[in-house]
Protein backbone atom coordinates (compact mmCIF):
# COMPACT_ATOMS: atom_id res chain seq x y z
CA UNK A 1 0.00 0.00 0.00
CA UNK A 2 1.61 3.42 -1.26
CA UNK A 3 0.48 6.71 0.47
CA UNK A 4 1.99 8.65 -2.46
CA UNK A 5 5.04 9.85 -0.20
CA UNK A 6 2.80 10.97 2.85
CA UNK A 7 2.51 9.57 6.20
CA UNK A 8 -0.05 7.35 6.67
CA UNK A 9 -3.69 8.90 8.33
CA UNK A 10 -3.47 10.80 11.07
CA UNK A 11 0.37 11.20 11.16
CA UNK A 12 0.36 15.07 11.59
CA UNK A 13 -2.04 15.17 14.90
CA UNK A 14 -0.34 12.32 16.80
CA UNK A 15 2.45 9.66 15.89
CA UNK A 16 0.79 6.54 15.35
CA UNK A 17 1.74 2.72 15.40
CA UNK A 18 0.40 -0.11 12.99
CA UNK A 19 0.05 -3.49 13.46
CA UNK A 20 0.28 -5.00 9.71
CA UNK A 21 -0.67 -8.48 8.29
CA UNK A 22 1.31 -9.48 4.68
CA UNK A 23 0.43 -12.02 2.57
CA UNK A 24 3.43 -13.59 0.98
CA UNK A 25 4.20 -14.91 -2.14
CA UNK A 26 4.64 -18.63 -0.46
CA UNK A 27 0.69 -18.05 1.05
CA UNK A 28 2.51 -17.27 4.22
CA UNK A 29 1.53 -14.73 6.16
CA UNK A 30 3.11 -11.71 7.82
CA UNK A 31 2.89 -9.83 10.93
CA UNK A 32 4.55 -7.03 11.82
CA UNK A 33 4.45 -3.54 14.01
CA UNK A 34 5.54 -0.18 12.88
CA UNK A 35 4.97 3.75 13.24
CA UNK A 36 5.64 4.02 9.35
CA UNK A 37 4.02 2.03 7.19
CA UNK A 38 5.49 2.70 3.83
CA UNK A 39 8.30 2.75 4.78
CA UNK A 40 8.42 -0.89 6.59
CA UNK A 41 6.40 -1.66 3.25
CA UNK A 42 9.62 -0.70 1.12
CA UNK A 43 11.80 -2.21 3.14
CA UNK A 44 9.55 -5.43 2.90
CA UNK A 45 9.93 -5.01 -0.93
CA UNK A 46 13.49 -4.43 -0.92
CA UNK A 47 14.49 -7.57 0.55
CA UNK A 48 15.87 -5.94 4.19
CA UNK A 49 13.34 -7.64 6.40
CA UNK A 50 14.60 -11.15 7.37
CA UNK A 51 11.17 -13.04 7.39
CA UNK A 52 10.17 -11.92 3.93
CA UNK A 53 12.94 -11.36 1.67
CA UNK A 54 12.84 -14.98 -0.12
CA UNK A 55 8.92 -14.33 0.45
CA UNK A 56 8.57 -11.87 -2.05
CA UNK A 57 6.23 -10.14 -3.57
CA UNK A 58 4.41 -9.65 -0.33
CA UNK A 59 0.89 -7.46 -0.33
CA UNK A 60 -0.62 -6.17 2.75
CA UNK A 61 -3.65 -7.93 3.89
CA UNK A 62 -4.92 -5.30 6.35
CA UNK A 63 -3.19 -2.95 9.12
CA UNK A 64 -4.76 -1.78 12.80
CA UNK A 65 -3.27 1.78 13.83
CA UNK A 66 -3.05 2.38 17.94
CA UNK A 67 -2.17 5.85 19.05
CA UNK A 68 -0.17 3.89 22.30
CA UNK A 69 3.01 1.91 21.18
CA UNK A 70 2.93 -0.52 23.74
CA UNK A 71 -0.84 -1.31 22.97
CA UNK A 72 0.19 -1.99 19.29
CA UNK A 73 2.86 -4.13 20.10
CA UNK A 74 1.12 -6.35 22.86
CA UNK A 75 -1.83 -6.94 19.54
CA UNK A 76 1.27 -7.91 17.25
CA UNK A 77 2.06 -10.19 20.19
CA UNK A 78 -1.35 -11.36 20.63
CA UNK A 79 -1.60 -12.10 16.57
CA UNK A 80 1.39 -13.92 16.42
CA UNK A 81 0.13 -16.28 19.54
CA UNK A 82 -2.47 -19.75 18.92
CA UNK A 83 -5.19 -17.55 19.72
CA UNK A 84 -4.36 -14.59 18.39
CA UNK A 85 -3.69 -16.51 15.13
CA UNK A 86 -7.29 -17.96 15.18
CA UNK A 87 -8.84 -14.37 15.48
CA UNK A 88 -6.48 -12.76 13.14
CA UNK A 89 -7.49 -15.74 10.31
CA UNK A 90 -11.63 -15.56 11.20
CA UNK A 91 -11.70 -11.81 11.45
CA UNK A 92 -9.05 -9.43 9.42
CA UNK A 93 -7.93 -12.17 6.73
Amino acid sequence: MSFGGRSPPFSKTKLMWYVYILKCSDNSFCTGCTNNLGDRLKQHNKREIHYTKDKLPVKLVTYTAFSDKYKAYNFEKYLKSGSGKAFGNKRLI
